[in-house]
């Protein structure tokens, strides 16, 4: 995701977490903190699940589905794309 994009996104997000209109923005933000996450680091991981859904209204051509977007909260935090390694210096055969 290009960085412009995201940092609209993020923005988004912020303005999600003091919205009335969005209490489960805030509960998966509180959620994610709580489990370690950098604050950025959450509203980042917010903001990809939103651009995931904003794409797919554009793909599809249809409307914002609030239920999948909650369901993507639920499913944070996202795993990490590469595993850390205990011993990068000696790789398994």
């Amino acid at each position: 995701m290009n960085e412009a994009l995201l940092a609209d996104l993020v923005s988004a997000v912020e303005q999600q977490l003091t919205s009335p209109n969005t209490p489960y923005v805030s509960k998966t933000f509180q959620r994610l903190t709580s489990l370690g996450l950098d604050p950025t680091e959450a509203k980042t991981q917010i903001a990809i699940c939103l651009g995931e859904e904003m794409d797919d209204v554009m793909r599809q051509k249809r409307t914002f589905d609030e239920k999948a977007y909650r369901k993507s909260l639920d499913s944070l935090p996202m795993e990490d794309d590469e595993p850390d390694d205990p011993n990068p210096e000696n790789p398994e055969p």
